[in-house]
């Protein structure tokens, strides 16, 4: 009887410190009870099908083309192929509670738990980060999309996530005090391939700028020391715009997540004041990814308006931006859920903190 292999991985919220990832510097993710279910059967080619969409990918060879379902499965299979995990073949189906595009890295569940599952054939049951680094390389290196390792580590290891993505990867695991996230759902799709590349390019030009000013060496903003700046503020406000808006949203979203820290990791303090402080700090971020990183939308200024008007500690976007959902924190169920109803969302959901991958049922 052929081997079946199941795995499973959450969908993330972009928590803290959003589009930082990139840049080396550390980022918090949330793992949510809406996940990527992927049950696979060895076979003697390729064979797969998306239980949402109705999608069926079939290949013994692989050619990808774009960045459709099949060419996840195919990345995903290459990625392995790399890492010496001898994958011949598998049939089977994935099925999803994470909604795509809407900011919630659908795509990194899919590719977590799909290559968790494809391992798991191959009698092997890898650790989180094995996992999340080979997802990372199918997203990144093989597909082309330029991301950081916020969403393949985020939904590998769960829980409340403070990755430190500069190699070797770390992960710091935190518990938050009570308290629920309530997501709301703009309506609007976006495309973190589209908005990734155009900031980076800017931060690019930034650094280029700032290595030669204060003779920093560095080989990109991916391993530029932004700490070095906190008392170089004078050659921040010689860049022109929008480079200079990109480097002080750098600066102040790091400021914002350390303060954030600091009151999720102190255990002396009363849960209420760690709500509160956090939430001011979701908010104040929101606000940074709008006026300096230019990655909001008037659909998400306003749910976050909504949401902290309704009673949310605070609320900010989660993604890319441009488009997908917010999420706002709440003092529990009850209110979570009076507060959506007041809002303009499209759909929401009031969502659980998850563990990650898990193998079985």
């Amino acid at each position: 009887m052929a081997l079946v292999a199941k795995a499973s991985a959450p969908g993330r919220l972009d928590f803290l410190n959003t589009h930082q990832d990139y840049k080396g510097l550390p980022v918090v993710s949330v793992a949510v009870n809406m996940r990527t279910f992927v049950t696979l059967q060895e076979g003697d080619y390729y064979q797969i099908e998306s239980l949402n969409t109705g999608e069926r990918c079939v290949f013994s060879q692989i050619n990808i083309t774009g960045r459709a379902f099949c060419d996840y499965v195919k990345a995903a299979v290459v990625a392995l192929e790399r890492a010496g995990v001898p994958v011949k073949g598998f049939r089977g189906f994935v099925s999803s509670q994470v909604p795509i595009g809407a900011g919630m890295a659908s795509s990194a569940a899919m590719l977590v738990a799909l290559i968790g599952a494809a391992m798991k054939l191959t009698r092997r049951e890898a650790d989180p980060s094995q996992v999340a680094e080979l997802a990372y390389i199918a997203e990144r290196e093989i597909l082309g999309v330029p991301c950081g390792r916020l969403d393949q580590y985020g939904s590998a290891y769960g829980r409340v996530a403070v990755i430190y993505p500069t190699p070797p990867v770390r992960v710091e695991q935190l518990d938050l005090p009570h308290g629920v996230f309530l997501v709301l759902d703009s309506g609007i799709r976006h495309s973190t391939a589209e908005i990734h590349p155009r900031r980076q390019a800017e931060l690019q030009a930034a650094v280029d700028i700032l290595k030669t000013e204060l003779g920093i060496k560095s080989g990109g903003y991916w391993d530029f020391p932004w700490a070095a700046l906190a008392d170089r503020r004078d050659a921040v406000e010689r860049l022109p715009s929008p480079l200079r808006e990109r480097v002080l949203f750098t600066i102040e979203m790091q400021k914002s997540t350390e303060r954030a820290l600091a009151l999720l990791r102190n255990k002396d303090l009363p849960a209420e004041e760690v709500l509160k402080g956090v939430g001011r700090e979701m908010s104040l971020q929101h606000r940074l990814l709008s006026e300096l990183y230019d990655v909001s939308h008037p659909r998400l200024d306003r749910l976050v308006e909504e949401a902290v008007e309704a009673g949310a500690y605070g609320a900010k976007l989660s993604g890319a931006g441009l488009g997908g959902v917010v999420i706002a924190l709440a003092r529990d169920r009850q209110t979570a859920e009076a507060i959506a109803r007041k809002t303009s969302a499209e759909r929401w959901w009031v969502v659980e903190i998850d563990e990650g991958l898990r193998y079985g049922d």
